[in-house]
């Protein structure tokens, strides 16, 4: 529900997780935000936190040192930032919806030029961001990034942007859009991509945390590919599917190739190595296609079991009062 008022108000969506040292920071740049966009395109700016599950004392700081009109959704355990995201997008009650990181690497000037950018062309719907300090990244995450990329993007009719990701405006016919895609898994740059709408592109480079480290392990975001590519394509089960015609195909060629050879002259074909190479090589790949099939399975099977995509244990207000989820 939009807010019944004659001033526009833009929500700054914020997921966090253990993020006690950053408050201080994050409560002065969400009060130089409020002010700014205040005078430059007179809109209000609420504050909708998320916490995804939090060990620290950060939900006890956040609700001292936050200024101005701010709820913290906290979520009854870790869900996850794909859900935390979503549940602060769907707390959210702004015309315009901001989704921005608590570490501070998205950048305040970044920010205003996303609100600018919105704000100056009524066609556009979204304005979201891509990272250029990738281009630095070694050789092998670079080619993974391409494969990751092409498979993902591989005939679909929609493209989704590489290096871009949550950092982004939205307005709400967009947000509404958003909210009404209840997947289970879920992969945000590709949901964002499949909204369509118009959509705008500014590039930028983050900044460094002010405090803590990632929360992001090599092992979360092999997770986190392997749940996009399962959730948007299946070009690796049409590329299993090839590579075993071809693979049957040479086998029918090497079966009548050993007839034949047996026929004219009578003797057994040498070939135990080969065989059991083979044979070895192909358990492989069945048991490597299982897993893939595996993977495809449970995202229908998580579908299909409808349970909530979150839970709140509690709901934080600015006015000190606190409900019970």
């Amino acid at each position: 529900m939009l807010k019944e008022t004659n001033v526009s108000l833009l929500s700054l969506v914020v997921p966090f997780l253990n993020e006690r040292d950053t408050v201080q920071q994050f409560a002065a740049f969400g009060a130089k935000l409020k002010a700014e966009v205040k005078q430059r395109h007179q809109l209000d700016l609420e504050l909708v936190l998320v916490d995804d599950g939090s060990r620290d004392d950060s939900i006890e700081r956040y609700s001292a040192a936050l200024e101005g009109e701010w709820r913290i959704v906290e979520l009854s355990r870790n869900f996850g930032k794909e859900i935390a995201l979503f549940a602060g997008i769907e707390e959210s009650r702004g015309d315009y919806v901001m989704m921005v990181d608590a570490d501070l690497q998205h950048p305040y000037d970044v920010c205003l030029e996303m609100i600018d950018a919105l704000m100056a062309d009524p066609q556009l719907d979204v304005v979201y961001t891509i990272r250029d300090d990738r281009r630095d990244e070694s050789m092998r995450k670079a080619v993974l990034g391409e494969m990751f990329y092409w498979l993902i993007n591989a005939r679909q009719r929609f493209n989704i942007p590489p290096n871009a990701g949550d950092f982004r405006i939205m307005r709400r016919s967009a947000v509404d859009a958003l909210l009404k895609v209840r997947d289970k898994r879920r992969f945000n740059k590709g949901l964002y991509a499949w909204l369509g709408f118009r959509q705008k592109a500014i590039h930028y480079t983050p900044d460094e945390r002010v405090a803590g480290a990632t929360k992001w392990s090599k092992l979360a975001l092999l997770t986190l590919s392997l749940e996009g590519i399962t959730s948007f394509t299946a070009i690796p089960l049409r590329i299993a599917s090839i590579f075993g015609l071809l693979v049957g195909l040479g086998g029918i060629i090497y079966g009548l190739h050993i007839i034949v050879t047996a026929l004219l002259y009578g003797a057994d074909v040498p070939g135990y190595p080969s065989l059991m190479s083979a044979i070895t090589v192909l358990g492989g790949f069945n048991l490597a296609l299982l897993g893939l099939l595996g993977e495809y399975i449970w995202v229908a099977v998580g579908e299909v079991k409808d349970r909530p995509l979150y839970l709140v244990r509690r709901l934080h207000h600015s006015d000190k009062k606190e409900n019970n989820g």
